[in-house]
């Protein structure tokens, strides 16, 4: 099946070759999303928690232009660049996933931008 790429509007030119999300046969792939504004700059710098919620409507955005929800997410790449910051990026990675959680795996690392303290890439399926 052909895949259909998935920008929502808005979106700002990605730091990088790739896209927001990628869509082929149901399955919507979010490539790794930065707290990073329509010029690429990072926002809430030294903040955890507004990073994620920023990134996680990112995410949301992608998801919603594929036609999905957040109910549709099924897995998550979690990078953070730093552990202290985890509590914090936990609770409000709660808040968008309050019901049945997707399968996910959490990572320090370093990160392409270095104010940035989180980065989230998904995968959700959409359906037929």
């Amino acid at each position: 099946m052909p895949k259909q790429v998935v920008i929502p509007p808005g979106t700002g030119k990605p730091l990088a070759p790739y896209v927001p999300g990628t869509l082929a046969d149901g399955i919507l792939y979010v490539s790794g999303t930065l707290p990073l504004d329509a010029e690429a700059n990072v926002v809430h710098a030294g903040d955890a928690a507004a990073q994620t919620r920023h990134v996680l409507e990112t995410v949301r955005g992608v998801v919603e232009a594929a036609g999905g929800t957040m109910d549709d997410v099924t897995f998550n790449h979690v990078f953070l660049a730093d552990w202290a910051d985890y509590a914090a990026i936990n609770a409000v990675y709660a808040e968008y996933f309050s019901g049945e959680k997707p399968a996910r795996y959490c990572i320090q690392c370093g990160l392409v931008k270095p104010e940035a303290r989180v980065e989230i890439a998904a995968i959700a399926h959409i359906g037929r």
